[in-house]
């Protein structure tokens, strides 16, 4: 068996809504055909991420206070709008006279799944157990914290409230006050008495920022020794060897000081009344604290314990804590309990590289120290983390986006989505077109790592189609009083590919501005002429993304957009002075083309091309078309060249504006992340 989710209800900043954790189970052991066992635990790892005060750690909180009594509910482990929404029905049932005492309650759901096969010992879930669902894959486990006393609770409620202006004040500091107390129910709300969470679940936390001390990794593995050693002192004449080591030290010491102090003590005083005695006191326990001296070997030198990185020494305290677990769980177990590992943020201190192999570490050590010993283990493996690196980790190490648990905050509340590879599949092909499913698929995996997986921590995403509007785009959200405020990913990826990404931005609901191309189909005459779109009459786009959300497919003679993604717009070019810019280039320049920056900038770029235009061919808003197809080569130089003399500028009215529809889009965003109107 196995813990296959958890709901939190009403627990902190989780509300009564998108409040389900998904855990995978433990069985990560697969046998290869030589019959060696394979461990990947990658695929067995619970993941849950998401940006500082989200309620990733809230989650591991839920599961100590469920588990550990001594753990406690406080009053602040209670959702502050939850007792808000509480205490305004109340006053709405004393205005109608149907008055219903609110009572409050932190609930949780635990579901176990149960293995097909019979080896779970399933005696701890038989309170939970029916006729209906013995045949069921899992059992569900209600949890209530309320008050110990619900009918007195709610006099005391009456007696505070009523007729009182500070009423809401007077009702949180009655909760304050009040005792609570846990509760069990089965799946259609029977009480369950004499149970507790302990007997079936136990949990192992790992805190990732534990170097306390210069000797931590000696004081760490020294217990580990400690441990192995028990065995040895309880299999040998270890006792003996050292019982006779405290009699010959202690005759020594008689011998050489104990008669000679006692002498010299006889002289003040007799030996009848005051005397020493000098004895040998060594245990097992005293020769194992010392008996560890922690170094690292660097180019033959033996570097002391204190020289680590903290990067490294957290690598290896967090490994220290496994071995540990991994030998005090008894050989030859049974799955008569379920055991949760948790690691909390263990990129604390840890450079990039080592984030990204951090689970790679975890399992080779796991896969290490199970080398010939007869343990069934069959914990499951949870991470808490707000790296990018270490989902990269998740996801290349395990194929796979399943139980990436992604919280985020919404409205000062937690919101969980557990991602499922069939979630973030490209939509539309899954069926038509299996083989490319499969490579865009595959695509989106490795297009993750490159720094992509920041869409994870992000309070807004933009997707654009080229070097020249990342550089620029980037430049203006940072000189923007109001988005600078935000953590905003731009990421350069054209529209055909951009599909990939589509599922995923509405899976984890991130605000997500793609600002793409018409893509107007020319003929190639046109392309040679250089001909300008002054309209669209019969036009169609090669853009796949408009493609796919306009009305009208491929044709944009009346373009007409339908995202039925909330948290994404799409901005592309519409007309301006008299043309259709088909690239950002060509809206950029004909919205500044009577700029002196980009006038400087387009003759460094491209000097005789510019010239020849200027001079002959009508100037920039007649060949912007022209401009664009010359800039193809060199987008970068164009890009770098318009920041650096931006960067020179002393005043903004300088600075050449962003085309119309990107202003447009950016002003949506300001509006989805709370900022506009």
């Amino acid at each position: 068996m196995y813990l296959k989710s958890v709901r939190l209800e009403n627990f902190r900043k989780f509300s009564n809504g998108n409040n389900v954790i998904e855990f995978v189970d433990s069985r990560g052991f697969k046998e290869r055909e030589d019959g060696v066992v394979e461990l990947n635990v990658a695929k067995t790892t619970t993941l849950i991420v998401g940006k500082n005060n989200t309620g990733k750690t809230t989650v591991i909180k839920a599961l100590e206070l469920l588990l550990d009594k001594s753990v406690g509910l406080s009053f602040t482990d209670i959702n502050m709008n939850y007792l808000k929404e509480l205490f305004s029905e109340y006053i709405d049932s004393l205005s109608t006279g149907d008055v219903v005492a609110p009572i409050p309650k932190i609930k949780f759901e635990v579901v176990i799944g149960l293995e097909d096969d019979s080896s779970d010992l399933i005696s701890n879930l038989a309170p939970f157990m029916t006729i209906a669902n013995a045949q069921d894959s899992e059992l569900i486990i209600k949890v209530k914290y309320e008050p110990e006393n619900i009918e007195e609770f709610a006099e005391k409620l009456h007696e505070v409230v009523e007729d009182d202006e500070h009423g809401y004040g007077n009702f949180i500091k009655l909760v304050q006050a009040t005792p609570f107390k846990v509760r069990y129910f089965s799946a259609d709300d029977e009480p369950v008495n004499n149970f507790t969470l302990k007997q079936l679940i136990e949990l192992r936390s790992i805190k990732a920022n534990n170097v306390t001390s210069e000797n931590c990794l000696s004081n760490a593995f020294n217990k580990i020794v400690k441990y192995r050693s028990s065995k040895l002192e309880q299999q040998s004449n270890v006792e003996d060897i050292i019982e006779s080591f405290n009699t010959s030290v202690t005759n020594q010491l008689k011998s050489e000081h104990t008669d000679s102090i006692n002498e010299s003590v006889g002289k003040i005083e007799t030996s009848d009344h005051i005397s020493v005695r000098l004895s040998s006191n060594i245990s097992f326990d005293d020769l194992l604290n010392k008996l560890v001296k922690y170094e690292y070997v660097e180019n033959g030198l033996y570097i002391p314990e204190n020289q680590f990185g903290l990067g490294y020494t957290n690598l290896m305290m967090i490994i220290a804590d496994l071995i540990e677990y991994m030998e005090r769980y008894p050989e030859d177990s049974f799955n008569s309990r379920i055991n949760l590992i948790s690691i909390e943020e263990p990129e604390t201190f840890m450079h990039p590289q080592m984030q990204e192999n951090f689970i790679k570490s975890i399992n080779e050590a796991i896969t290490t120290l199970l080398e010939g010993k007869n343990k069934n283990v069959n914990s499951q493996l949870i991470i808490t983390t707000h790296s990018s690196h270490i989902l990269n980790s998740k996801i290349h190490s395990g194929g796979s986006f399943d139980y990436i648990n992604y919280i985020s905050s919404n409205n000062n509340e937690s919101e969980v989505v557990c991602l499922k590879d069939g979630l973030v599949a490209p939509s539309g092909l899954r069926e038509e077109n299996e083989d490319k499913n499969k490579k865009d698929f595959e695509f989106l995996k490795k297009h993750i790592k490159y720094r992509v997986s920041e869409l994870f921590f992000s309070d807004a995403v933009i997707f654009v189609e080229g070097t020249t509007e990342e550089v620029l785009i980037n430049y203006h959200l940072d000189n923007d009083e109001t988005l600078n405020k935000y953590y905003i990913s731009v990421f350069n990826i054209d529209g055909a590919h951009g599909l990939v990404y589509h599922n995923l931005i509405q899976t984890l609901r991130v605000p997500t501005l793609i600002i793409t191309d018409l893509d107007i189909k020319r003929e190639k005459a046109e392309k040679d002429e250089y001909l300008k779109m002054t309209t669209l009459d019969g036009r169609v786009t090669t853009n796949q993304t408009l493609i796919k959300y306009n009305e009208y497919g491929e044709s944009i003679e009346t373009i007409n957009l339908s995202v039925p993604i909330e948290n994404m717009k799409i901005v592309y070019q519409d007309l301006k002075e008299g043309v259709y810019p088909t690239s950002f280039e060509e809206a950029f320049i004909l919205a500044n083309h009577n700029n002196d920056t980009l006038n400087e900038v387009l003759k460094e770029v491209k000097r005789n091309t510019y010239i020849k235009i200027v001079n002959e061919e009508g100037g920039l808003k007649e060949q912007s078309y022209k401009l664009q197809r010359k800039l193809s080569s060199n987008k970068s130089d164009f890009a770098n060249s318009l920041l650096y003399r931006y960067l020179q500028e002393e005043t903004s009215e300088s600075i050449p504006s962003l085309p119309q529809y990107i202003v447009d889009g950016l002003s949506w965003l300001k509006v989805k992340l709370g900022e506009g109107e």
